[in-house]
């Protein structure tokens, strides 16, 4: 479910600039680009039973307090990861945030992950300006690394840390973004829908 901004969070993002937006590529050329290398892959995790805020209530590392992955968001993990293997696009590490709903993305759609506290909430469904900040902090450097030549870092995570990070809500669930950093500078590359990955 999309909760309305804040101005909290608004004031926030004027604050502190959000990624720049390059002219929008296409799935066939953001999947070109991919297979190069050297980017930064960040998907909301795949689709749920139910859309809802759970950070306040949920427990990381207790599957049973959090909105868990449906059926077709199981198959919506495998097929984004076949299609990233059909399109030869080489993938480096993939880390993802601790809630259940996120790293079951991973290990669906790539096999493999590493769990970092830096992807997750802040426990609030309205954040103040100070939690928009922290989950901003957090995030930034993950996109901003270095990313190990001839591969793509993978980052499976959620909708609030990515938006406090960049200023882009990243919809529907399942949604990659493409992003590129260069001296320091976050740009975005284009977004590819859950149903959206080209055919090779």
């Amino acid at each position: 479910m999309r909760y309305p901004m804040m101005p909290a969070l608004c004031a926030v993002l004027l604050a502190f600039p959000a990624a720049l937006r390059a002219d929008m590529l296409s799935p066939d050329l953001l999947a070109d680009e991919l297979a190069k290398g050297g980017l930064v892959l960040y998907i909301r995790h795949a689709q749920t039973e139910k859309d809802y805020a759970d950070q306040v209530t949920a427990d990381p590392a207790l599957c049973g307090s959090q909105r868990v992955l449906s059926e077709a968001g199981w198959h919506q993990a495998r097929d984004i990861g076949a299609a990233v293997a059909a399109l030869s696009i080489p993938v480096g590490e993939v880390l993802s945030s601790e809630y259940c709903r996120a790293w079951q993305t991973a290990d669906l759609a790539f096999g493999t992950y590493a769990k970092t506290p830096a992807l997750n909430f802040e426990p609030a469904e309205s954040y103040s300006s100070a939690q928009t900040a922290a989950m901003r902090d957090r995030v930034l450097p993950l996109l901003l690394a270095p990313v190990a030549a001839g591969t793509n870092r993978v980052i499976v995570g959620h909708d609030d840390p990515f938006e406090a990070a960049t200023g882009i809500y990243p919809e529907p669930q399942g949604v990659a973004y493409v992003l590129r950093a260069d001296g320091g500078e976050l740009t975005v590359l284009g977004s590819i829908p859950p149903d959206g990955w080209p055919q090779p």
